[in-house]
């Protein structure tokens, strides 16, 4: 997860405003989940970019990608999902941005991975 800037940006978010009991939080609720039977699952790492406006995760994308020694203003632009929407208005394949994953598999690996990132941060 660690290799996606929209999470960095995200955790980072959390870290810099004192709100890391919210990863701990979802930690907890990723766990739950692996004993729950497979339709029950939900994507519990999506409470983490509710936290947050897209504006908000993007000016912290463009800070985290920015080198020290540009000493210029970088903004890093993404496509929201309603613009995505808005583009492919009949398409269904928005799950890879939206958290809304079509098989359970998707699900179970999302929370996977935010588990395993969690804790080797915390070790």
């Amino acid at each position: 997860m660690e290799q996606f800037i929209a999470f960095k940006a995200a955790m980072a978010l959390l870290e810099e405003r004192g709100m890391w009991y919210l990863a701990t939080d979802v930690y907890y609720k990723c766990r739950e989940q692996l004993n729950k039977p497979v339709a029950e699952r939900v994507n519990c790492v999506k409470e983490i970019y509710s936290s947050f406006t897209d504006q908000e995760i993007s000016d912290k994308i463009s800070e985290l990608l920015t080198p020290p020694i540009v000493n210029a203003e970088v903004k890093i632009v993404f496509q929201t999902l309603d613009g995505l929407h808005n583009a492919c208005p009949d398409h269904p394949g928005d799950w890879y941005f939206s958290g809304n994953y079509p098989t359970p598999g998707g699900i179970l690996l999302v929370n996977k991975a935010f588990i395993e990132y969690y804790e080797k941060y915390n070790k």
